[in-house]
């Protein structure tokens, strides 16, 4: 692998050996993403670090367009006789691939806007750092006689697109995670956070979070399901929430797998709630171009409840006669396209505020296990996980065993009462958003979980 793979240089060079074997092969319309990175990962549990791992990984894909059909290879390899094979490959199946009367030609060159998301500092980033950092978590936690697990990750990644049009999009970022669980005989407290710079995630903190959350949810009551104001903490709305901007898309819609069949440009959710996909917002990651090379831009996805715009690729755009979004993914695909950049408007309400205002309720933390049940009214079923609790008299009463829940999520966006600040927050899965807290009536609490 090129000592600058992750480079735009390198990117450009590879590029380079991509096209001349293509043309060596009559082959003069190809495309090429160049995507690879350094990434290391601390895990720890039971008080101890456990694993340190470190890899370096590169990943070049190949997409050909002869006489109205497109298909694609990709290897990992990339001395000469690997490109040139993979070169070869992709030729190959796109010779043997149904033609596609609806296929475009490839993208044109466009302007990139510069995104600062390469921090030297994190991709530096030493097993012995993350040690110290983690060792600092592991006693806050020990301190309060509890047991501690999870991860600390630094990494650096480059992601290229070019083709033989003329279109180049680089773009490199740095990344850092950190996730600790902390654990009772009968309670556990959890506390994430992401972020491009790793001096801005403080673990400690986040362990001395985690850790109030497993003491003050220690022998947890059992109180009965049914409908109850909740706030949600905004790793349990991204876990939630995250779940519905697949269905922003023009060929979901198209392909009748979306929500917004037959809503399009409806009030379905309450006034207080204006959701965007900005690339540029300085909480956000990611590149400023889609899977094709087109220019993201914003896209107002809900103004005030009302649902307004939704992503298009660029096929999509030719069929409804509209310019592209950028929010494409590589072809060929199923899918289409989809909003990868949420950013929701938050309101001026802490979450403290919010505890102090409700009479009875519960406490998020976050969920897990979530799954859909009913694509159309967008409801979810899942369970609360590792800080639940009881608010009573605007304050948090005690510990309570976990819930399972079925929700729609256009009733919760409709019953939102406050809302905090918009953070970077992450949750279950691995992609963060911008996300306020929120507190909600209405919610439905189907059944208390044995754990």
């Amino acid at each position: 692998m090129p000592d600058d793979l992750f480079t735009r240089n390198g990117a450009e060079v590879i590029f380079g050996q991509v096209a001349d074997f293509a043309r060596a092969q009559g082959v003069r319309e190809v495309e090429a993403v160049i995507a690879g990175g350094e990434h290391a990962l601390t895990r720890f549990a039971n008080n101890t670090i456990h694993q340190n791992v470190a890899e370096r990984a590169g990943h070049l894909s190949v997409r050909c367009l002869i006489d109205g059909r497109t298909a694609r290879a990709s290897t990992n390899r990339f001395d000469k006789d690997g490109i040139r094979e993979v070169v070869e490959a992709a030729i190959a199946i796109t010779r043997l691939t149904e033609p596609d009367p609806d296929l475009l030609p490839l993208a044109e060159p466009a302007e990139y806007p510069e995104l600062r998301r390469w921090y030297a500092a994190t991709a530096q980033a030493s097993p012995q750092e993350r040690a110290l950092a983690v060792a600092e978590a592991v006693a806050a936690v020990e301190d309060k006689g509890q047991t501690a697990a999870g991860i600390y990750s630094t990494g650096a990644s480059g992601f290229a697109l070019l083709n033989s049009r003329g279109v180049f999009g680089w773009h490199g970022e740095t990344s850092a995670r950190f996730s600790i669980t902390a654990m009772t005989a009968d309670s556990s407290g959890w506390a994430k956070a992401g972020a491009g710079y790793y001096g801005d995630l403080s673990p400690l903190q986040l362990a001395v979070t985690a850790a109030g959350k497993a003491e003050r949810s220690r022998e947890p009551k059992a109180i009965p399901p049914g409908r109850y104001t909740v706030v949600l903490e905004p790793a349990a709305v991204l876990d939630l929430v995250g779940q519905m901007f697949g269905d922003f898309s023009a060929t979901a819609i198209r392909d009748g797998r979306s929500f917004l069949v037959d809503r399009a440009n409806q009030k379905l959710f309450g006034e207080n709630i204006t959701i965007h996909d900005d690339c540029l917002d300085p909480l956000q990651a990611g590149p400023p171009f889609d899977g094709e090379g087109v220019p993201r831009r914003r896209l107002r996805l809900v103004e005030r409840g009302s649902v307004c715009e939704v992503a298009y690729s660029r096929a999509a755009a030719a069929r409804a006669g509209v310019p592209p979004t950028g929010h494409g993914f590589p072809l060929p695909n199923e899918l289409g396209e989809a909003p990868g950049n949420i950013v929701f408007a938050g309101g001026d309400a802490s979450l403290n505020e919010m505890i102090e205002s409700t009479e009875r309720g519960i406490l998020v933390t976050r969920f897990w296990y979530i799954r859909e049940v009913d694509p159309y009214e967008k409801i979810f079923t899942g369970m609360t996980r590792d800080g639940t609790f009881l608010i009573e008299g605007g304050e948090i009463a005690a510990g309570v065993r976990n819930f399972r829940f079925n929700q729609s999520l256009i009733e919760l966006l409709s019953n939102v009462e406050m809302l905090s600040p918009a953070v970077r927050a992450s949750g279950e899965e691995s992609i963060d958003m911008v996300v306020p807290a929120m507190k909600v009536r209405n919610f439905n609490l189907t059944e208390v979980t044995r754990f």
